[in-house]
């Protein structure tokens, strides 16, 4: 590879790591080309997979301010540079690879920290980003409706009072 073609290709893996929330590095070994656009298809518009040099990758991420990926950048690797939900993209990462062993999750960086494979598989598990925002909005929704009650309750014990009070009144005035 010429010089001018490595930094080209350092600059645009620079670019793809702080233009991107997160990076998942796998191990690719044994897959055929058919099955890695299969992946690229599962992965959708939430991440770009990219087949990578050890190298030019460790001096990319270096220069992007990220060193946690220096002891996983052995054998072949690619990584999928997360642009769209973290979760969706290691949930179609976790799938593939339960459907395809050969894909091996090595670890990844997602927000400038370092994610173990087990890490990136319990992130999986979340919801979506839309789900959880959902039930934050109903956990929300159900406090106002909560407090809107409590505050009804207030002026209609208190006129209960004032009855019962009257009441009491009136019947040891009798």
């Amino acid at each position: 590879m010429a010089k001018a073609d490595k930094a080209a290709s350092i600059a645009e893996l620079k670019s793809s790591f702080e233009g991107s929330g997160a990076a998942v590095l796998t191990e690719y070994r044994g897959l055929t080309v058919a099955q890695l656009k299969q992946l690229r298809v599962a992965l959708g518009g939430n991440a770009n997979f990219a087949v990578v040099k050890n190298t030019l990758t460790k001096i990319a991420a270096n220069q992007a301010g990220i060193n946690q990926l220096d002891d996983l950048l052995a054998g072949p690797s690619a990584i999928a540079f997360v642009n769209g939900d973290v979760v969706e993209a290691a949930k179609s990462l976790r799938d593939f690879a339960k459907a395809n062993p050969l894909l091996v999750i090595k670890g990844g960086v997602v927000d400038g920290k370092a994610m173990t494979p087990a890490e990136i598989s319990k992130l999986a598990d979340l919801e979506s980003r839309e789900v959880l925002l959902a039930k934050l909005a109903g956990a929300m929704k159900a406090k106002q409706g909560h407090a809107a009650a409590v505050f009804n309750a207030l002026p209609t014990n208190m006129a209960q009072l004032a009855e019962a009070l009257r009441a009491k009144r009136a019947e040891a005035g009798e």
